[in-house]
């Protein structure tokens, strides 16, 4: 899906962020909508922003934004991975006059610009990550390695609710799982989908689900049916 994030400085002190990095925010988009609550009032008071932008969901989620304050952009650096959506919203991300907006055909493309933006943040720096959890773990993962704590980072999930795993055997990462048990992408085990969730490998953890009864797997069924 697509995705989206926005860094940046505010006047004084934190700014709210609403989706992608912004004032002295960070924010990222990529997944189903999470919680909103009055992030949008503080938001709208950030002028200095930079940022990052994930699929589909989370670029409506930035021009949201911009149709509630037109100059919420003046500032901004958005990256934005359009992923599955191909053209659809860079022009109108355009016409909300960032900037600076990077298109990026991935994540991994996206990586160097994130980390430098993370790199050259001042203090009071605050993120705002919206999207799929697998990018906006990611993108958490890239702001705590930056030095931001948990306190100034804000999430809201947008998108498809595949979820990035991890093997536990083999240690392999088998990316957008819909299904448990999946086989693992690396060594071929069936793996349990576990709940637990690893903020240093942006990841939930997948055992072996057969282990004691080697061939006992049960049907897969789809994540939160």
């Amino acid at each position: 899906g697509n995705a989206g994030a926005a860094l940046g400085r505010g006047r004084r002190g934190g700014c709210g962020l609403h989706v992608g990095w912004i004032g002295r925010h960070l924010r990222f988009s990529a997944g189903r909508r999470r919680r909103a609550g009055t992030r949008r009032g503080r938001l709208q008071r950030c002028r200095r922003l930079a940022g990052l932008r994930l699929p589909r969901e989370g670029a409506e989620a930035l021009l949201r934004l911009a149709s509630a304050d037109s100059t919420v952009f003046t500032e901004a650096h958005i990256i934005y991975i359009p992923k599955d959506t191909g053209e659809t919203f860079v022009e109108r991300l355009r016409a909300a006059a960032p900037a600076i907006l990077h298109v990026s055909p991935s994540y991994a493309a996206s990586l160097p610009r994130l980390r430098r933006i993370l790199s050259d943040a001042h203090m009071g720096l605050q993120v705002y990550l919206a999207g799929t959890e697998g990018l906006v773990g990611q993108a958490m993962l890239e702001a705590t390695n930056a030095g931001i704590p948990h306190s100034a980072i804000q999430t809201e999930h947008r998108g498809s609710v595949a979820r990035r795993m991890q093997c536990v055997h083999c240690k392999g990462i088998t990316e957008d799982v819909m299904i448990d048990p999946f086989v693992c992408s690396h060594c071929g085990l069936t793996l349990f989908v576990r709940d637990h969730y690893s903020r240093r490998l942006a990841a939930f953890q997948g055992v072996c689900i057969d282990a004691e009864e080697p061939g006992n797997i049960p049907t897969p069924v789809e994540l939160y049916k």
